[in-house]
Protein backbone atom coordinates (compact mmCIF):
# COMPACT_ATOMS: atom_id res chain seq x y z
CA UNK A 1 0.00 0.00 0.00
CA UNK A 2 3.02 2.30 0.65
CA UNK A 3 4.07 2.02 -2.95
CA UNK A 4 0.29 2.99 -4.03
CA UNK A 5 0.53 5.86 -1.53
CA UNK A 6 3.82 7.14 -2.74
CA UNK A 7 3.13 6.91 -6.67
CA UNK A 8 -0.58 8.88 -6.10
CA UNK A 9 1.36 11.32 -4.39
CA UNK A 10 3.15 12.85 -6.78
CA UNK A 11 1.46 10.90 -9.76
CA UNK A 12 2.45 13.11 -12.80
CA UNK A 13 0.12 14.60 -15.41
CA UNK A 14 1.20 12.78 -18.10
CA UNK A 15 0.48 9.22 -16.15
CA UNK A 16 -3.01 10.58 -15.42
CA UNK A 17 -3.61 11.43 -19.13
CA UNK A 18 -2.34 8.27 -20.21
CA UNK A 19 -4.97 6.62 -17.53
CA UNK A 20 -7.22 8.47 -19.82
CA UNK A 21 -6.14 7.36 -23.13
CA UNK A 22 -5.49 3.95 -22.19
CA UNK A 23 -8.97 3.36 -20.95
CA UNK A 24 -10.61 4.88 -23.87
CA UNK A 25 -8.35 3.28 -26.29
CA UNK A 26 -8.91 -0.19 -24.56
CA UNK A 27 -13.03 0.19 -24.04
CA UNK A 28 -12.55 1.72 -27.78
CA UNK A 29 -11.15 -1.93 -29.07
CA UNK A 30 -13.57 -4.24 -26.79
CA UNK A 31 -16.59 -2.81 -28.11
CA UNK A 32 -15.46 -3.80 -31.21
CA UNK A 33 -15.29 -7.54 -30.27
CA UNK A 34 -17.94 -7.71 -28.63
CA UNK A 35 -20.59 -5.12 -28.61
CA UNK A 36 -24.23 -4.82 -26.37
CA UNK A 37 -25.67 -3.23 -29.77
CA UNK A 38 -24.36 -3.22 -33.17
CA UNK A 39 -24.99 1.23 -34.19
CA UNK A 40 -25.43 2.46 -37.42
CA UNK A 41 -23.47 5.87 -36.69
CA UNK A 42 -20.83 7.23 -37.58
CA UNK A 43 -18.40 6.34 -35.30
CA UNK A 44 -15.56 8.78 -35.60
CA UNK A 45 -17.81 11.52 -35.99
CA UNK A 46 -20.09 10.42 -32.81
CA UNK A 47 -16.39 10.15 -30.87
CA UNK A 48 -15.42 13.53 -31.93
CA UNK A 49 -18.23 15.07 -30.20
CA UNK A 50 -17.83 13.17 -27.29
CA UNK A 51 -13.74 13.38 -27.40
CA UNK A 52 -13.98 17.54 -27.32
CA UNK A 53 -15.97 17.51 -24.09
CA UNK A 54 -13.65 15.37 -22.90
CA UNK A 55 -10.75 18.35 -23.55
CA UNK A 56 -12.88 20.62 -21.97
CA UNK A 57 -13.45 18.44 -19.40
CA UNK A 58 -9.64 18.50 -18.63
CA UNK A 59 -9.17 22.17 -19.07
CA UNK A 60 -11.52 22.97 -16.54
CA UNK A 61 -10.13 20.30 -14.20
CA UNK A 62 -6.62 21.98 -14.95
CA UNK A 63 -7.77 25.13 -14.14
CA UNK A 64 -9.50 24.87 -10.89
CA UNK A 65 -6.75 22.05 -9.72
CA UNK A 66 -5.56 24.46 -7.21
CA UNK A 67 -8.98 24.82 -5.35
CA UNK A 68 -8.42 20.79 -4.69
CA UNK A 69 -4.79 21.15 -3.63
CA UNK A 70 -6.23 23.57 -1.19
CA UNK A 71 -8.85 21.69 0.16
CA UNK A 72 -6.86 18.48 0.63
CA UNK A 73 -4.15 20.61 2.29
CA UNK A 74 -6.99 22.37 4.91
CA UNK A 75 -7.94 18.63 5.35
CA UNK A 76 -4.86 18.06 6.07
CA UNK A 77 -3.71 20.86 8.11
CA UNK A 78 -6.59 20.82 10.10
CA UNK A 79 -7.35 17.32 10.96
CA UNK A 80 -10.68 18.26 9.29
CA UNK A 81 -13.44 15.58 7.63
CA UNK A 82 -14.79 12.18 8.25
CA UNK A 83 -11.15 10.43 7.88
CA UNK A 84 -9.52 12.46 10.40
CA UNK A 85 -12.28 11.86 12.82
CA UNK A 86 -11.91 8.07 12.54
CA UNK A 87 -9.73 6.06 15.14
CA UNK A 88 -6.46 5.20 13.75
CA UNK A 89 -7.26 1.78 11.41
CA UNK A 90 -5.73 -0.42 8.27
CA UNK A 91 -4.42 1.70 5.64
CA UNK A 92 -6.35 -0.39 3.16
CA UNK A 93 -9.51 0.13 5.23
CA UNK A 94 -8.71 4.05 5.34
CA UNK A 95 -8.18 3.88 1.62
CA UNK A 96 -12.01 1.98 1.22
CA UNK A 97 -13.83 3.81 3.09
CA UNK A 98 -12.26 7.43 1.51
CA UNK A 99 -13.33 6.25 -1.94
CA UNK A 100 -16.62 5.33 -0.52
CA UNK A 101 -16.98 8.33 0.57
CA UNK A 102 -16.03 10.17 -2.21
CA UNK A 103 -17.57 8.21 -4.64
CA UNK A 104 -20.70 9.13 -2.54
CA UNK A 105 -20.62 12.83 -2.17
CA UNK A 106 -17.78 13.35 -5.65
CA UNK A 107 -20.17 11.10 -7.81
CA UNK A 108 -23.52 9.62 -6.98
CA UNK A 109 -24.86 12.92 -4.93
CA UNK A 110 -23.51 15.19 -7.55
CA UNK A 111 -25.40 13.35 -10.32
CA UNK A 112 -28.52 12.95 -8.12
CA UNK A 113 -28.76 16.64 -7.40
CA UNK A 114 -28.17 17.47 -11.23
CA UNK A 115 -31.29 15.18 -11.88
CA UNK A 116 -33.46 16.81 -9.21
CA UNK A 117 -32.18 20.38 -9.68
CA UNK A 118 -33.83 22.01 -13.28
CA UNK A 119 -31.02 24.69 -13.82
CA UNK A 120 -28.57 21.77 -13.33
CA UNK A 121 -30.01 19.60 -15.28
CA UNK A 122 -29.74 21.68 -18.37
CA UNK A 123 -26.04 21.26 -18.43
CA UNK A 124 -26.29 17.86 -17.29
CA UNK A 125 -28.42 16.88 -20.31
CA UNK A 126 -25.60 16.93 -23.13
CA UNK A 127 -24.60 13.85 -21.75
CA UNK A 128 -27.80 12.02 -21.93
CA UNK A 129 -28.42 13.49 -25.28
CA UNK A 130 -26.81 10.42 -26.38
CA UNK A 131 -28.16 8.25 -28.33
CA UNK A 132 -24.86 5.75 -29.20
CA UNK A 133 -23.73 5.18 -26.03
CA UNK A 134 -19.98 4.02 -25.95
CA UNK A 135 -16.86 4.33 -24.13
CA UNK A 136 -16.59 8.08 -25.44
CA UNK A 137 -20.04 8.81 -24.06
CA UNK A 138 -18.03 8.70 -20.36
CA UNK A 139 -16.97 12.07 -20.32
CA UNK A 140 -19.75 13.83 -22.78
CA UNK A 141 -20.03 16.57 -19.68
CA UNK A 142 -20.59 20.42 -20.77
CA UNK A 143 -17.82 22.36 -19.42
CA UNK A 144 -20.80 24.07 -17.63
CA UNK A 145 -21.71 20.58 -16.08
CA UNK A 146 -17.56 19.59 -16.16
CA UNK A 147 -17.35 22.96 -13.19
CA UNK A 148 -20.31 21.72 -10.79
CA UNK A 149 -19.13 18.40 -10.89
CA UNK A 150 -15.40 19.54 -9.35
CA UNK A 151 -17.35 21.53 -7.17
CA UNK A 152 -18.77 18.36 -5.55
CA UNK A 153 -15.32 16.94 -6.05
CA UNK A 154 -14.05 19.81 -3.46
CA UNK A 155 -17.00 19.05 -1.59
CA UNK A 156 -15.87 15.61 -1.15
CA UNK A 157 -12.54 16.14 -0.02
CA UNK A 158 -13.59 18.54 2.68
CA UNK A 159 -16.03 15.91 4.14
CA UNK A 160 -14.11 12.91 4.02
CA UNK A 161 -11.20 14.80 5.15
CA UNK A 162 -9.41 12.88 2.02
CA UNK A 163 -5.48 13.32 1.35
CA UNK A 164 -4.36 14.74 -2.19
CA UNK A 165 -3.01 10.39 -3.06
CA UNK A 166 -6.44 9.19 -2.14
CA UNK A 167 -8.37 12.16 -3.94
CA UNK A 168 -5.83 11.51 -7.11
CA UNK A 169 -6.69 7.88 -6.28
CA UNK A 170 -10.29 8.06 -6.63
CA UNK A 171 -10.04 10.36 -9.38
CA UNK A 172 -8.02 7.78 -11.78
CA UNK A 173 -10.34 4.88 -11.09
CA UNK A 174 -13.35 6.97 -11.36
CA UNK A 175 -12.18 7.36 -15.29
CA UNK A 176 -11.59 4.05 -15.87
CA UNK A 177 -15.04 3.16 -14.60
CA UNK A 178 -16.73 5.55 -16.18
CA UNK A 179 -15.53 4.12 -19.71
CA UNK A 180 -15.77 0.76 -18.34
CA UNK A 181 -19.75 0.78 -17.10
CA UNK A 182 -20.62 3.06 -20.41
CA UNK A 183 -18.84 1.09 -22.76
CA UNK A 184 -20.93 -0.71 -25.63
CA UNK A 185 -19.54 -4.11 -24.41
CA UNK A 186 -21.64 -7.10 -23.63
CA UNK A 187 -20.70 -9.15 -20.48
CA UNK A 188 -22.10 -12.31 -19.48
CA UNK A 189 -25.33 -12.16 -17.40
CA UNK A 190 -24.70 -13.65 -14.37
CA UNK A 191 -21.35 -11.87 -13.81
CA UNK A 192 -23.01 -8.41 -14.54
CA UNK A 193 -25.15 -9.26 -12.03
CA UNK A 194 -22.66 -10.06 -9.54
CA UNK A 195 -20.70 -7.14 -10.36
CA UNK A 196 -23.23 -5.35 -9.73
CA UNK A 197 -23.72 -5.70 -6.11
CA UNK A 198 -20.53 -4.40 -5.65
CA UNK A 199 -19.46 -2.07 -8.64
CA UNK A 200 -21.38 -0.66 -11.25
CA UNK A 201 -21.61 -2.67 -14.14
CA UNK A 202 -22.39 -2.07 -17.71
CA UNK A 203 -26.03 -3.19 -17.67
CA UNK A 204 -26.72 -1.83 -14.66
CA UNK A 205 -25.71 1.82 -16.04
CA UNK A 206 -26.93 1.35 -19.45
CA UNK A 207 -30.63 1.49 -17.50
CA UNK A 208 -29.70 5.26 -16.61
CA UNK A 209 -29.35 6.05 -20.32
CA UNK A 210 -32.64 5.01 -21.35
CA UNK A 211 -34.82 7.88 -22.60
CA UNK A 212 -37.74 7.79 -19.98
CA UNK A 213 -38.39 8.03 -16.55
CA UNK A 214 -38.06 6.75 -14.58
CA UNK A 215 -35.60 4.88 -15.41
CA UNK A 216 -33.25 7.84 -16.45
CA UNK A 217 -33.58 8.81 -12.22
CA UNK A 218 -31.98 5.72 -11.60
CA UNK A 219 -28.65 4.26 -10.96
CA UNK A 220 -26.85 7.33 -10.31
CA UNK A 221 -22.95 5.43 -9.03
CA UNK A 222 -20.06 5.60 -11.17
CA UNK A 223 -17.82 3.07 -9.28
CA UNK A 224 -19.91 1.85 -6.25
CA UNK A 225 -23.40 0.62 -6.71
CA UNK A 226 -23.89 0.17 -3.04
CA UNK A 227 -25.19 3.81 -3.04
CA UNK A 228 -28.10 3.15 -5.69
CA UNK A 229 -29.18 0.36 -3.49
CA UNK A 230 -28.49 1.94 -0.16
CA UNK A 231 -30.87 4.83 -1.12
CA UNK A 232 -33.38 3.46 -3.35
CA UNK A 233 -32.26 4.24 -6.65
CA UNK A 234 -31.63 0.88 -7.89
CA UNK A 235 -33.70 -0.44 -10.73
CA UNK A 236 -33.32 -3.00 -14.03
CA UNK A 237 -34.41 -2.97 -17.03
CA UNK A 238 -33.60 -6.09 -19.85
CA UNK A 239 -31.27 -5.11 -22.08
CA UNK A 240 -33.09 -5.44 -24.87
CA UNK A 241 -36.06 -2.93 -23.78
CA UNK A 242 -33.31 -0.02 -23.68
CA UNK A 243 -33.62 2.61 -25.99
CA UNK A 244 -30.68 5.16 -25.40
CA UNK A 245 -31.13 9.08 -25.17
CA UNK A 246 -33.85 11.55 -23.68
CA UNK A 247 -37.40 12.41 -24.79
CA UNK A 248 -37.22 15.99 -24.82
CA UNK A 249 -33.91 15.50 -27.72
CA UNK A 250 -34.22 13.00 -29.59
CA UNK A 251 -34.02 14.84 -33.18
CA UNK A 252 -30.08 13.96 -33.98
CA UNK A 253 -30.12 17.57 -34.95
CA UNK A 254 -29.95 17.92 -31.11
CA UNK A 255 -28.05 15.29 -29.87
CA UNK A 256 -25.44 15.22 -32.77
CA UNK A 257 -24.20 18.44 -33.36
CA UNK A 258 -21.52 20.40 -31.21
CA UNK A 259 -23.13 23.80 -31.31
CA UNK A 260 -26.55 22.84 -30.33
CA UNK A 261 -25.18 20.46 -27.67
CA UNK A 262 -23.25 23.75 -26.20
CA UNK A 263 -26.38 26.01 -26.21
CA UNK A 264 -28.73 23.24 -24.88
CA UNK A 265 -28.37 24.71 -21.47
CA UNK A 266 -29.63 28.29 -22.67
CA UNK A 267 -32.34 27.38 -24.61
CA UNK A 268 -35.92 27.21 -23.90
CA UNK A 269 -36.58 24.34 -21.55
CA UNK A 270 -38.21 21.62 -22.53
CA UNK A 271 -40.20 19.41 -19.76
CA UNK A 272 -40.47 15.43 -20.15
CA UNK A 273 -43.33 14.37 -21.73
CA UNK A 274 -43.13 10.60 -21.91
CA UNK A 275 -43.44 7.63 -19.64
CA UNK A 276 -42.01 4.11 -20.26
CA UNK A 277 -44.07 2.07 -22.15
CA UNK A 278 -46.01 -0.80 -20.27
Amino acid sequence: METIIAYFSTIPSSHRAAILAGGIAFFWLAESVNPLFRFEYRKWHHAGINLFFTLTTIVVNFVLAFLLLRSADFVHENRFGILNWLPQMNVWLYAIIGLLLLDLIGAWLAHFVQHKTRSLWRFHLIHHTDTWIDTTSANRHHPGESVIRFIFTVLAVLVSGSPMWLVFLYQSLSVVFSQFNHANITLPRKLDDWLSYVIVSPDMHKVHHHYVLPYTDSNYGNIFSVWDRLFGTFRKLDKAQIVYGVDTHMDPKDHNRLGNLLKIPFAKYRPTTQKPSK
